[in-house]
């Protein structure tokens, strides 16, 4: 069940109006870094969470909070669009704001929404979910989680960059820091799990005598000299889950060029393919 009481999680003002810096806020609320992706991931995998409760609760209030970062959005994209003109015969030259309309404004703002947010992207492509992750399995979902709120921080960041408006710049400098502490809530939780050498390799509970073990932890090389490859942290010394040593070598094929059956009569191929 979830609640409102009609405040905005943090202060959201606009003191200088640019309906191209709404579009880029699009991003941010409906974009593959937004908010709308996390708030589905963490509602989705609360859903879908078995075992110790705490891990479904710790979901579901941070599904919450990204709830309430895109009605923070979604306000600073109607105070940004303030106004913007109605009509595209406007003396765009005496009107910045107006030029806007031509120079980048998402007209879908204006045509669709009457100058209000919509849960689309800067480019106007609408969120579609192909993006949430929820796996059923706790440790790959804290590990999409990581990704999401360091991609979506990056973005962030990137606004902030962007805008000179002060009371943007402070709405995003709270979003940024909430992005801090979720990276580390999804870090804290994977240590909690067992950390490196408990939770990797993801699944835990699949044996690893199950898997080819000549191949667990060495780097593979495809140079087409057939070279070693570079070696780095990855190809030697002890590997991050503690059960192996990095190793490396060049990769050389192992199995038989692909031979297929004839193609089926009927099946709309070349006779020669018969």
């Amino acid at each position: 069940m979830f609640y409102t009481d009609g405040m905005m999680q943090y202060p959201v003002r606009v003191e200088r109006p640019d309906p191209l810096f709404a579009r880029a806020l699009q991003q941010a609320i409906g974009g593959v870094e937004g908010e709308i992706r996390v708030a589905m991931q963490y509602f989705f995998q609360a859903c879908g969470a078995r075992g110790n409760p705490k891990f479904r609760d710790m979901l579901m209030n941070t599904a919450a909070e990204e709830l309430s970062h895109i009605e923070m959005l979604a306000t600073a994209v109607a105070l940004n669009l303030e106004g913007a003109p109605l009509s595209l015969k406007e003396d765009i030259a005496a009107d910045p704001v107006a030029g806007a309309v031509l120079g980048g404004m998402n007209l879908k703002n204006l045509l669709s929404a009457g100058l209000s947010a919509m849960p689309v992207d800067s480019d106007g492509v609408p969120f579609d979910m192909s993006h949430i992750y929820a796996s059923g399995n706790i440790a790959a979902d804290m590990t999409a989680n990581i990704a999401a709120e360091s991609t979506g921080r990056t973005l962030a960041v990137r606004l902030y960059e962007m805008t000179g408006d002060p009371g943007m710049k402070d709405m995003l400098s709270f979003l940024i820091a909430r992005d801090t502490m979720h990276q580390n809530q999804w870090m804290a939780a994977l240590e909690e799990l067992g950390g490196m050498e408990g939770v990797f390799p993801i699944p835990n509970s699949f044996p690893q005598s199950a898997e080819n073990q000549d191949f667990s932890y060495v780097f593979l090389g495809f140079q087409s000299d057939g070279s070693e490859p570079p070696p780095g942290r990855w190809s030697q010394g002890k590997s991050m889950d503690g059960k192996g040593e990095f190793t490396s070598r060049p990769m050389t094929p192992l199995g038989q060029e692909p031979v297929l059956a004839p193609a089926p009569p009927g099946s709309g191929a070349q006779s020669e393919q018969m």
